[in-house]
């Protein structure tokens, strides 16, 4: 993945930034592929045995296809 796409964010790499974020209610924005496709808090984590799954704004968003940032 071409980091330059996100200069000026931080992205999440961790269970522990998820996990934070979601707890202090931090605004998140969710990219695919270099295009916003979502923004807010994140409301649910649901880490299962095949994907992770991140809902914000009542959508679903995995892991494994999303990057996820901090807003500014």
């Amino acid at each position: 993945m071409d980091t330059k796409k996100y200069l000026g964010f931080r992205k999440l790499t961790s269970h522990l930034h998820f996990h934070t974020a979601m707890i202090e209610r931090t605004v998140i924005l969710a990219f695919q592929d270099a295009e916003l496709i979502g923004s807010g808090r994140i409301e649910a984590l649901n880490e299962g045995e095949e994907e992770d799954v991140v809902v914000i704004g009542g959508e679903n968003y995995t892991k494994r296809n999303c990057t996820f940032v901090y807003a500014r």
